[in-house]
């Protein structure tokens, strides 16, 4: 969960690319199963946000948010995923828009009972999560951008840990990284060097070389969902935009 307590933060994220969607349409066994439980571990949240702000109460989004994971084999909601229409996001987004308007007359589908057993959420998590957004004025599309926004961005600072960690750099990047998330906006240079037994120019260089492999984190993972890497800057700018309003 990161510190304002969404789900996410430091958590292992299983890589996420165009390949795993494809995967998960295909009906091929293990492989399949395997490939969807990483659909919803990696992008259950903004799913789940966007949902709820859709007016449906707690219990009934958690059962939504499980159907339609479930479908995306069972049906094989996936199996027409095209990397060449775009990107991830949008895919994702529209598939819950068309799920939802199948749901809203069939009040109660998710008690029949069927082959695919409900996927395993923490719905107290969610529900934690979402009774934190604070934001009444932001659309269900808003909302499940910015919690994208927010996935990618946990994504991109994990596998920066990760970097860091490998590299026997783990107190660098603990003392640090509030540099990136906005924890240090306040804190002198000179206070860090302190800490860290360095010059404060060195401080200041090591800042600067850690946003710039942040952003290239965050480049990687945003790669991971686009099918142009044309797309990649326009949409960084589309969520740093989805995370500042």
């Amino acid at each position: 969960m990161t510190d304002d307590g969404r789900p996410g933060g430091r958590r292992e994220f299983a890589t996420t690319r165009w390949s795993v969607v494809l995967a998960a349409g295909q009906r091929s066994g293990d492989h399949s199963a395997a490939a969807l439980a990483t659909l919803c571990e990696t992008y259950w949240y903004p799913v789940y946000a966007f949902i709820r702000r859709q007016g449906r109460d707690a219990d009934h989004a958690r059962d939504l948010t499980q159907e339609f994971f479930a479908r995306v084999l069972e049906k094989n909601y996936f199996g027409d995923a095209d990397p060449a229409r775009g990107r991830f996001r949008s895919f994702l987004l529209t598939s819950i828009r068309h799920f939802l308007s199948n749901e809203r007359d069939r009040e109660h589908a998710l008690k029949r009972g069927g082959k695919t057993p409900p996927l395993s959420l923490d719905v107290e998590t969610a529900e934690g999560a979402y009774q934190l957004e604070g934001r009444d004025d932001l659309t269900p599309e808003k909302l499940f951008d910015a919690r994208w926004a927010t996935l990618l961005l946990d994504r991109a600072l994990a596998r920066l840990q990760d970097e860091y960690g490998a590299a026997g750099k783990h107190d660098l990047f603990d003392c640090l990284k509030g540099f990136l998330t906005g924890d240090s906006d306040d804190v002198p240079y000179a206070d860090t060097a302190r800490a860290l037994d360095m010059s404060e120019g060195a401080v200041k260089v090591a800042v600067h070389r850690l946003r710039r492999r942040f952003r290239d984190a965050l480049i990687k993972e945003i790669a991971e969902t686009v099918s142009d890497p044309a797309d990649i800057d326009a949409e960084i700018r589309h969520l740093l935009q989805a995370v500042s309003h």
